[in-house]
């Protein structure tokens, strides 16, 4: 299982290395459909670098993980666990994210 929680880690550490990066906020979910009018309110820059980092830190979760459980065999409980730290990390983030005017121009 800790192949699963290092190839998954790596994914979306290149994820959140391309969408800070290059400022792709068209891998932002809700941004990319948003009218002009509404993206015109958001600071893209921000937007795409708390997003990216926001990814590139719950991917060292996975990572790590994947790293501990690879050289010791740990019950699939411990593999659950680091899945849902993972969760809590990304909708803690979310929530932090859209509570208040942080991106807002």
């Amino acid at each position: 299982m800790g192949i699963v929680n290092l190839s998954a880690g790596i994914f979306i550490l290149i994820l959140g290395i391309i969408v800070k990066k290059f400022n792709l906020s068209i891998l932002v979910a809700g941004y990319n459909t948003a009218s002009e009018e509404e993206k015109a309110k958001y600071d893209e820059t921000k937007m795409t670098k708390y997003v990216g980092n926001l990814l590139i830190i719950s991917s060292s979760i996975l990572i790590i993980s994947g790293f501990v459980f690879s050289f010791y065999n740990e019950p699939l409980s411990a593999v659950w666990v680091s899945w849902g730290i993972f969760i809590l990390v990304i909708i803690t983030g979310l929530v932090y994210l859209n509570t208040g005017n942080r991106l807002k121009k």
